[in-house]
């Protein structure tokens, strides 16, 4: 019983924030594109707050039960919002907003939590803690998914960002990396601390690209909304 107790506080106390997390940053994604005149999100129903339209089987349910058993970092990521830059104005410039708004969407999130967590004062002792630990989990955890977006390694957005900003041969020839980001990233997180395990190193570089940052805006949004 314990273990199904344990479980059910494991789930909703990481599983459902990040899935609240992943969820409303592609929609972000979708919303923006819709506001600079690109209705592919909305034409293939992508422009909605429903989870069910955005999970992704491994990256919204597997990767982050995963991590969370074999006490990872928690994290997931949810089916790309499709975007035709063909439909804007300025492709490059727009194309770096809508990248934008997702890790934007997650910075406003952690806010939102950090505010919520003052609703714990009124709130019995058997409920506040419980409450507490949802909402300054679901602080991190978007701070977390905004540190991790903004890298500039495609097809994170932080590479959208870079792209948009890079002269367009540099930006063609960086984006060729698209295909590679995503091993790069598992190289980072996973097989660099293992390898550094096996030889004696601390070879560490997730922590200093991305919970660093993470720890940033997080301190921040704290901060800003006076919890800390």
């Amino acid at each position: 019983m314990d273990m199904i107790s344990n479980l059910f506080t494991a789930i909703t106390v990481w599983a459902v924030p990040v899935l609240v997390a992943i969820t409303i940053h592609e929609a972000a994604h979708g919303y923006a594109a819709y506001a600079l005149g690109d209705p592919t999100a909305k034409s293939q129903g992508r422009l909605s707050l429903n989870p069910v339209r955005h999970i992704d089987p491994f990256g919204t349910i597997l990767l982050p039960i995963l991590l969370l058993l074999f006490g990872g970092v928690i994290f997931g990521y949810a089916k790309p919002v499709p975007v035709d830059a063909r439909n804007f104005r300025n492709p490059r410039a727009h194309m770096a907003i809508v990248a934008l708004a997702g890790p934007l969407s997650n910075i406003l999130l952690a806010v939102i939590g950090g505010l919520l967590i003052y609703s714990t004062l009124v709130m019995p002792d058997f409920l506040r803690n419980f409450f507490g630990a949802n909402f300054l989990n679901f602080v991190w955890i978007n701070c977390l998914l905004a540190a991790l977006n903004l890298l500039p390694l495609p097809p994170l957005d932080g590479s959208r960002v870079v792209s948009g900003l890079l002269p367009w041969r540099l930006a063609y020839h960086y984006n060729k990396l698209e295909p590679w980001g995503i091993l790069i990233l598992v190289g980072i997180i996973f097989i660099l601390p293992m390898a550094g395990q096996i030889v004696g190193l601390n070879i560490d570089l997730a922590r200093v690209l991305i919970l660093q940052p993470a720890q940033g805006i997080e301190d921040f949004v704290l901060s800003l909304v006076g919890v800390r």
